[in-house]
């Protein structure tokens, strides 16, 4: 039977970057490894960025939303069951960044997936740079994707080499959040890997691996999309990359847009060239790519979708306003 992770994360943390040397650390260990993209938006482009692991030993699934969360929920499940039966040895879930786990963990109790599977590792996936005062909702997704945690591993860490900072102060804020949630887990420095990615040995990979899951309980909210959460899509993004950086500064920075978390996805910037895009409130990345299709997602919360329109849509075309 195959053992599954879930590796969590909010918005902008970084999961699907991790995933792809996590996954790769299994890969060179002889194993056979699915990944399992779950995201409630209408198009998932984390599944584009990971295409590159595919071949003999690796697969790339996706589920995506659009139609309700119950018909996602079915779906996942179903998803599941085959890639079950295709015989993979690890089945990774990466989730949304607006993702309550338990979600996850009903689903694995149900039959037949409760007899299909061997519980892996949660991996939670934190910000280093992660802002010190969010909304009840975005505190509450950190208890969630935290709680159950096998290992939280660091991301961004402000000083690579002395990152035990970056520890103490993602704890303290952590555990903060646990008390307020009323949950019956306190996290240690031992709970904590922050290192700069580049330089996570074999032993880090296998620890994360064998971290496993923490049984823990905590006061449970209603958190969805509903809530303040958003996504809007934006198709054929066409711009110099000059304007291009100006129009991602003023998403993310202007109030009048919301709170806008994270626009990813891929914009052509010459009749020739293309970029994929990354970018937080805490830096922007810009690299050159392949990929043909150009997708732009803003996501966040009480977005303001005229102000947001009116910085993007002039060089798009808007299909869907996501949910």
């Amino acid at each position: 039977m195959p053992q599954i992770d879930l590796i969590t994360g909010f918005l902008g943390a970084g999961k699907t970057t991790f995933i792809k040397k996590y996954a790769r650390f299994l890969i060179d260990q002889g194993l056979t490894v699915g990944i399992l993209e779950n995201d409630y938006g209408a198009i998932n482009i984390d599944m584009v960025l990971l295409e590159d692991l595919m071949g003999d030993n690796c697969d790339v699934e996706m589920i995506v939303g659009g139609d309700g969360i119950i018909s996602h929920r079915r779906r996942f499940a179903t998803k599941l069951i085959s890639m079950a039966m295709v015989g993979f040895d690890r089945v990774i879930v990466e989730p949304s960044g607006i993702y309550d786990t338990d979600e996850f963990f009903d689903t694995m109790s149900e039959d037949p997936l409760c007899k299909w599977y061997i519980p892996g590792s949660v991996v939670a996936i934190v910000d280093a740079g992660m802002e010190d005062e969010l909304s009840e909702e975005s505190e509450y997704m950190l208890v969630s994707q935290t709680a159950n945690a096998g290992k939280i591993v660091l991301s961004r860490c402000r000083d690579t080499e002395n990152p035990a900072e970056d520890s103490k102060r993602i704890l303290a804020h952590l555990n903060r959040a646990m008390e307020k949630f009323q949950c019956d887990r306190r996290l240690d420095e031992d709970d904590i890997l922050a290192k700069d990615w580049d330089a996570l040995t074999k032993e880090d990979f296998a620890s994360i691996a064998m971290g496993g899951m923490i049984p823990a309980d905590h006061v449970k909210i209603p958190v969805e999309h509903e809530n303040g959460y958003g996504t809007l899509f934006y198709f054929g993004t066409r711009m110099d990359e000059d304007k291009l950086r100006k129009c991602i500064a003023q998403t993310l920075e202007d109030p009048a847009c919301g709170h806008v978390m994270r626009i990813k996805g891929f914009v052509r910037v010459s009749d020739s060239a293309r970029v994929q895009v990354n970018a937080t409130r805490r830096e922007t990345k810009i690299e050159p790519t392949v990929f043909a299709r150009e997708v732009l997602i803003v996501t966040g919360e009480d977005l303001h979708r005229d102000k947001i329109d009116a910085i993007w849509a002039g060089d798009s075309e808007i299909i869907t306003p996501g949910t």
